[in-house]
């Protein structure tokens, strides 16, 4: 069976209601912290990607049950550090950095080894900004160059820390977190802003955790040792594999679209205040809390007058995994878009950003690069016809294969873009809704 696909085609105008994955992020922690619970969890509308399905693989090794009835994936936890381990456990975390960090931080308190591994990909990323705070805690971690391979062994003398999370990593301090609910006393975080799905699935549950906001920080205190009780959880739409068909029918001629049920966690809405800083004028309805997060509806429409942006750094940690789609509509958009301190994107499953710029050159649009700056320069009537491109080598990242694909369907050209199995890792349904809404794919 081929692992490439063809794009010969624009996509034609559209009109379309769609429904994208569930959240990547909220799944993966959800199946975690029904690990951590005590009876029966019931998660619907989990997202059954190769990362997640990862994560239900972990648990199972950690001695946690887990099973499908229709729709429901149904954990049977044990409490906290309720895990029952065999000697020699060895987990895999596939592409997964946010199974990694995480469930490290489940482990501080494991009485056997347990070796943490991932694919290519995964093992070339950096490990240390989770190894520093665990070992705090107590724990006895072994490593190669800081990276995958990882063993860790827990420790019965676990102690609170104070740490100083300033990278905004949301995978740092939700591993840090999850060391906290295993540990006495009060560990407290004071983090750069990132995602906060951890924070609101605890609270949600009603475990001791207090936020405050200070100095543009988050001060989070966690009170270790509160047992908590299995739960029923929806997991909601994607903003990261929605922000593709925004982007789709953005730069598609007079299409519009709606995205239903989304995660609008303001967190996550970096994408959303970009491109309308651009002139994309995306608006969300129907707005509602689910479980404790933003929920709601996408309207996109198309735009033909985008503008530049001179990007402020803040929105960065909102908006890592949707940089590189937003770059493509900063090459149609007219004037220079800059933007600024975007190292974490190198931390990501490939090094994105060094991947974003060859990109764009590639078809055709000046970038200036400073170290982990870019200036784009937009071409408002940027055409691909009549041109012929292959994209491959680029570490099965799926955020490549996505971009490409809606490069392809919005600018023109004739596409061969390989790793087609790449989607598995976040969005399996990726090539299945885009021919829904008329791409033609083969």
């Amino acid at each position: 069976m081929t692992n490439h696909i063809y794009i010969k085609n624009k996509i034609n105008s559209f009109n379309k209601k769609i429904k994208v994955s569930s959240d990547k992020s909220i799944s993966i922690r959800s199946i975690l912290l029904a690990s951590q619970a005590v009876g029966i969890s019931k998660i619907s509308n989990l997202l059954e990607s190769e990362d997640v399905l990862n994560a239900l693989k972990a648990i199972k090794k950690l001695g946690i049950n887990y099973k499908k009835v229709g729709k429901i994936h149904i954990i049977e936890g044990y409490g906290l550090n309720g895990f029952s381990l065999k000697k020699n456990v060895t987990i895999n975390a596939g592409n997964s950095g946010t199974l990694a960090r995480l469930i490290l931080g489940l482990l501080v308190k494991s009485k056997s080894k347990v070796k943490l591994i991932g694919d290519n990909s995964l093992s070339k990323r950096d490990f240390s900004r989770v190894i520093k705070p665990l070992s705090l805690f107590g724990a006895n971690i072994k490593d190669k160059k800081k990276s995958l391979p990882i063993e860790i062994i827990g420790s019965n003398f676990l102690r609170p820390i104070t740490y100083n999370e300033n990278i905004g990593s949301a995978q740092v301090k939700s591993s840090i977190i999850f060391s906290a609910l295993n540990t006495p006393g009060i560990t407290t975080i004071k983090s750069k802003h990132s995602r906060n799905h951890t924070e609101l699935m605890l609270k949600f549950l009603k475990y001791p955790i207090k936020i405050q906001k200070k100095n543009n920080l988050d001060i989070i205190s966690i009170k270790g040792l509160n047992q908590f009780s299995g739960f029923e959880y929806n997991v909601p739409g994607d903003i990261s594999s929605a922000s593709f068909f925004i982007v789709l029918t953005l730069l598609s001629k007079k299409s519009q679209i709606v995205i239903e049920k989304v995660n609008i966690n303001e967190t996550r809405l970096g994408l959303v205040s970009i491109l309308n800083k651009m002139g994309a004028g995306i608006k969300l309805k129907k707005k509602t809390k689910q479980n404790g997060e933003d929920v709601g509806d996408i309207h996109v429409e198309s735009k033909v007058n985008l503008k530049a942006i001179n990007c402020p750094s803040k929105l960065n940690s909102s908006a890592i995994d949707e940089f590189l789609i937003i770059f493509l509509v900063a090459s149609k958009a007219k004037g220079i878009s800059r933007f600024k301190n975007l190292g974490e994107m190198n931390k990501k499953e490939s090094k994105r950003l060094d991947l974003a710029v060859k990109f764009l050159k590639l078809i055709g649009i000046k970038v200036e690069r400073y170290k982990n700056d870019i200036n784009i320069h937009g071409k408002p009537n940027l055409t691909l016809s009549m041109k012929n491109f292959e994209i491959k080598n680029f570490l099965k990242d799926h955020r490549i294969f996505f971009l490409s694909c809606v490069t392809a369907l919005t600018l023109g050209g004739n596409w061969k873009i390989h790793d087609k199995d790449s989607i598995n890792t976040s969005f399996p349904d990726f090539l299945k809704i885009l021919k829904m809404v008329g791409a033609k794919v083969n």
